[in-house]
């Protein structure tokens, strides 16, 4: 509770701030926070969402030229006169332009991967820069003087003290609102798309419109910073929205940390009081003016990167005593209703099939012509030796990857074109061959991943924190789950610290919360000490009398012909055998393929 202190000492300090401080200094303070604002954007995209983006000054721009026209323009367009040079109405104008922008930007540039998303953002933020400059309306390279400044209620905000206020109080409820969106369902989502989203995919996560979200909240964090400076300013023209800039915006990030909300903050106080510092400083030293702070920026930013990747505010909080800090385990309220659950179809029901399917992989033919089928209550286990395109099958079965020819049946629907998202919406659920899970959220968050698709509350609830009674059902739905696998004393440890076995039990757990109808496991055995493996098929064997219908790719013999109904055996890419677990022990086929040969 005492990390409440902490928060109050900063609001007493913010409060007294204008009061107490010289002019220098708080127009300082403005700079940051209008920064602060930026980057915590950035934090979102590219620290959270792994989405690295050099364009964030021209969205600045887009909100600071918006007003700047809107407010200075005597004889405004018909269309646009309903603003009457109204600061205020000039910024819903500036956030609608800027999301309409984004959204289109978006669009385009975040369906690419690897190096060319950051090429892309470079791209679009130099032509934006450069539009500034170049319309006449917007008064080219001069710029636009005269802007009015802001008031409020009546009180005029014209001078950097008066400001100050409406600047940190935007940024804090920024801060606010994307502390809440983080802690829940749609941040569990966003949070998947940093080395998850094939997983996430596979939990019924639309990862694009993930994408879209942070990014269109990025952009509008930007443009609202960018209204702020040009009316505390009075003054734009294209300088701070360029290129350059961009590349400030991403460095506070880093030096913060770029995978923190409050790092946004440490990054762009320490920056901006640096730089300040250095440009009095250095040129003393150096005894000449020119652009040192900027080679002693480079310098210390690779040696941070070397020392503390993570940024400042990891280093910062590992200071603070741990009674002074938040509390990151999640209260669950147990008297919460539980989840609805789908029902299950009826022992022996045709639940999953599979029709001569054929994989290519150019000349290499990975699966040809298979044909398995899964009933409800009924354990199918797929075997064969390394190389034999079991994984590939499963892949085709999950909807991760498309048969060149032939087809999967889910539920009577043909799986032709459905992605894998909407297959687990279908009721299907998988783990998969290498572990993937987020290592640095809770055990709990990446079990709760899993029940995605049986919430309902949307980025806007989950802002305003208006979703908390359906968060509680969900972490309820994750903690049984949990419990239900044994690991229900590591709610709150991180993923990443658990064992291998242990992380092959949470991707079953996750797979669970989706309230699967069938369920695909891939090696769930494998990294399992003798116990586990007893209570993992102890597990299983509940779950076929349940009703559900599990398939499972496995190499520890023992463990499959004491659990599993039947068994389908490939050998390059095909069927070789299909039977009852005695009938594969002695199919001479299997035995020579796989067992080792016949004695």
């Amino acid at each position: 509770m005492k990390h409440r202190y902490l928060i109050a000492i900063g609001l007493v300090f913010l409060t007294l701030a204008p009061l107490v401080l010289p002019t220098y200094q708080v127009t300082l303070l403005n700079y940051i926070g209008l920064y602060a604002l930026v980057v915590l954007g950035l934090i979102l995209l590219t620290g959270v969402g792994g989405m690295t983006s050099f364009g964030q000054a021209a969205f600045v721009g887009l909100g600071a030229y918006t007003t700047a026209y809107l407010t200075t323009t005597e004889q405004l367009p018909a269309w646009l006169s309903w603003t009457a040079g109204s600061p205020w109405l000039a910024l819903l104008v500036g956030i609608t332009l800027t999301a309409a922008v984004a959204l289109f930007l978006g669009a385009l540039t975040l369906r690419l991967s690897g190096h060319y998303l950051p090429l892309g953002t470079i791209a679009w933020g130099i032509s934006l820069y450069y539009l500034f400059g170049t319309m006449s309306s917007m008064g080219g390279h001069t710029g636009i003087s005269g802007l009015p400044s802001l008031s409020f209620f009546g009180l005029l905000l014209d001078k950097g003290e008066k400001i100050f206020y409406l600047i940190w109080v935007i940024l804090l409820l920024a801060i606010w609102i994307t502390s809440n969106l983080l802690n829940s369902r749609e941040g569990r989502a966003i949070r998947a798309l940093k080395g998850g989203q094939l997983m996430a995919e596979s939990m019924g996560v639309n990862t694009f419109r993930s994408k879209m979200v942070i990014f269109l909240i990025s952009a509008l964090f930007a443009a609202i910073s960018g209204w702020l400076y040009a009316h505390t300013q009075r003054f734009v023209n294209p300088t701070p929205f360029g290129l350059h800039m961009g590349i400030d915006y991403l460095f506070m990030a880093l030096i913060g940390g770029v995978g923190s909300v409050w790092g946004a903050l440490v990054g762009a106080g320490v920056l901006t009081m640096l730089k300040q510092w250095l440009q009095d400083w250095l040129p003393l030293i150096m005894g000449s003016n020119g652009q040192y702070e900027t080679i002693v920026f480079g310098l210390l930013i690779v040696f941070m990167m070397q020392r503390s990747p993570g940024g400042l505010w990891p280093l910062l909080v590992k200071l603070v005593p741990m009674r002074w800090r938040i509390q990151q385990h999640i209260l669950i309220n147990e008297n919460v209703d539980n989840l609805s659950r789908r029902p299950l179809p009826e022992k022996g029901e045709l639940l999953l099939e599979a029709h001569d399917v054929t994989r290519r992989f150019g000349g290499l033919v990975a699966n040809n012509k298979m044909n398995l089928s899964l009933h409800a209550g009924e354990v199918l286990a797929l075997i064969g030796p390394n190389g034999a395109g079991k994984s590939t099958m499963f892949n085709q079965l999950s909807a991760v990857d498309t048969p060149s020819d032939g087809e999967v049946i889910f539920m009577g629907t043909s799986l032709q074109g459905k992605s894998s998202r909407q297959v687990a919406n279908m009721g299907m659920s998988r783990t998969f061959q290498h572990v993937k899970l987020l290592p640095t959220m809770t055990v709990l968050e990446n079990v709760a991943l899993g029940a995605h698709m049986r919430g309902s509350k949307g980025v806007m609830s989950a802002a305003l924190h208006r979703e908390r009674e359906e968060e509680q059902r969900l972490l309820k739905e994750a903690k049984y789950q949990l419990e239900r696998v044994g690991l229900g004393d590591h709610l709150y440890a991180e993923a990443g610290s658990l064992a291998l076995g242990q992380q092959r039990i949470l991707e079953i757990a996750r797979a669970l919360c989706a309230d699967p109808c069938v369920l695909l496991l891939d090696e769930p055995a494998a990294g399992l000490r003798f116990k586990e493996k007893q209570a993992l098929a102890q597990l299983l064997t509940k779950l076929k009398e349940e009703g559900l219908a599990i398939l499972l790719v496995e190499h520890d013999m023992d463990f499959v012909m004491n659990l599993v109904d039947r068994i389908v055996v490939m050998e390059f890419g095909e069927k070789i055998a299909e039977g009852k677990p005695e009938e594969i022990q002695t199919n001479p086929a299997v035995l020579e393929a796989y067992l080792g040969g016949e004695e």
